[in-house]
């Protein structure tokens, strides 16, 4: 692949300059997960996005589009770090993580080891980025003292029960959903009254997108950075 020049668009392949490298999460219960951080190429990072993907048995996993391209972009064009992981049983281009799906019980571990390898790595103002499956691990199980706040893409609100929901309203974290339009299984209006109970929350409809947001990455990425750095918000459309 060529490499991209300064004023060429970019396109949905299109990898920008990281430092990137392949690390291994270990969890409380014993396992090995397969992961990728990426950071700015020359900086530090000012913020960090842990990303936690889709229901791996319907195809999820960390190279999902939008986190494959939020790797690939955001620590050059954002100063982002990024990093994402597989989730117990979830296989990638990476590799395979360790265990089983486990209907989102046993996934508590594998959230858990995501932030503290962001504290052991120093890595500054983590913030979880949950996509459907993985925004209800994130509404579950990441309401951590060291988090500083949850972005949520397509919220199905399967799993979530509504005292996660009041931790969450209780700790004063900010939390986004960004939610199609046509998603199938939770639209913007329903949004408002599921999330009612949590008062910091943002609601930010996405009009004309279906579930997967294909079509959308440029929308959800400026969403995302408009919250965790705002001085880098909007996203160039061109290489810098």
């Amino acid at each position: 692949m060529a490499e991209p020049r300064s004023g060429d668009q970019i396109r949905a392949n299109t990898v920008l300059a990281a430092r990137r490298r392949p690390v291994s999460l270990h969890t409380a219960d014993g396992l090995t997960l397969v992961g990728e951080l990426a950071l700015p190429a020359a900086t530090d990072p000012a913020a960090t996005l842990i990303c936690v993907h889709p229901l791996p048995t319907h195809g999820g996993m960390m190279d999902s589009h939008l986190f494959r391209k939020a790797a690939y972009r955001l620590p050059a064009l954002a100063d982002l770090a990024v990093l994402r992981f597989n989730t117990r049983g979830t296989r990638s281009a990476q590799g395979r993580s360790e265990g089983a799906f486990d209907d989102a019980v046993g996934e508590r571990y594998d959230v858990a080891a995501a932030i503290e390898f962001a504290e052991f790595e120093d890595l500054p103002e983590p913030w979880l980025v949950g996509w459907s499956f993985g925004t209800d691990l994130t509404l579950k199980y990441g309401c951590d003292p060291g988090i500083v706040g949850a972005i949520l893409i397509s919220p199905p609100l399967r799993y979530t029960v509504d005292a996660e929901l009041d931790t969450w309203a209780g700790s004063g974290k900010p939390l986004v959903a960004i939610v199609p339009e046509f998603d199938d299984y939770l639209r913007p209006a329903e949004a408002l009254t599921r999330f009612a109970r949590v008062p910091q929350v943002q609601i930010v409809a996405v009009p004309g997108a279906k579930h997967l947001l294909v079509g959308y990455t440029e929308t959800v990425l400026d969403e995302i950075v408009l919250r965790v750095n705002s001085r880098a918000h909007p996203l160039p459309r061109t290489v810098p």
